[in-house]
């Protein structure tokens, strides 16, 4: 397996929805594998496949920073649902958009129905970082970023600080500008 370079702000891969994956071939056991060994290298959270520029609804997440609930450690097609209504806040960043990090709603329980990389159905139930995760990882396969959950009030405040970072171009502002999420 292979460390990928992460694609970043700005790169059109992000904001593609991925395609549902119909092979659970080689292929795929070999990009679980490249999202593992990336995500480790990186010390993140959880990495979607559209990070690598992969079009495919495929995402990993760690488990010991999650909770280090089971051995499962991927999810493919992934179907959420909520259970109810309740609704976390908390800091949230995103590998593909290094050193922001900004208070995110999201739901506090999810319901994730999906297959593993052999094909075998699977269910996984997270609730606080765990469902943040899944969520957030899920959302790269529709070609959402976690800026896009942001409230007016919150936009100011983190384009200033994506102005700050040291990766950050000027010419991204209008990509972010142009996105169909924004």
């Amino acid at each position: 397996m292979t460390v990928v370079s992460i694609r970043k702000l700005g790169d059109p891969a992000l904001r593609e929805p991925a395609k549902p994956v119909t092979d659970f071939d080689a292929e795929l056991h070999t990009l679980v594998g490249d999202l593992r060994e990336t995500l480790s290298d990186s010390r993140g959270a959880g990495l979607a496949a559209p990070q690598l520029g992969v079009g495919l609804r495929v995402f990993v997440w760690s488990p010991k920073l999650i909770d280090g609930r089971g051995d499962l450690d991927h999810l493919v097609n992934p179907v959420l649902d909520f259970p109810d209504e309740e609704e976390q806040d908390g800091m949230e960043g995103c590998l593909s958009i290094p050193g922001v990090f900004l208070d995110t709603k999201r739901r506090m329980n999810v319901v994730a129905k999906g297959f593993t990389m052999k094909g075998d159905p699977v269910q996984v139930v997270g609730d606080g970082i765990l469902a943040r995760c899944i969520q957030h990882e899920t959302d790269h396969l529709d070609g959402v970023l976690f800026i896009d959950r942001l409230t007016p009030e919150q936009q100011e405040r983190w384009i200033a600080t994506l102005r700050a970072a040291d990766w950050f171009d000027e010419s991204l502002m209008t990509k972010i500008k142009n996105s169909p999420h924004q």
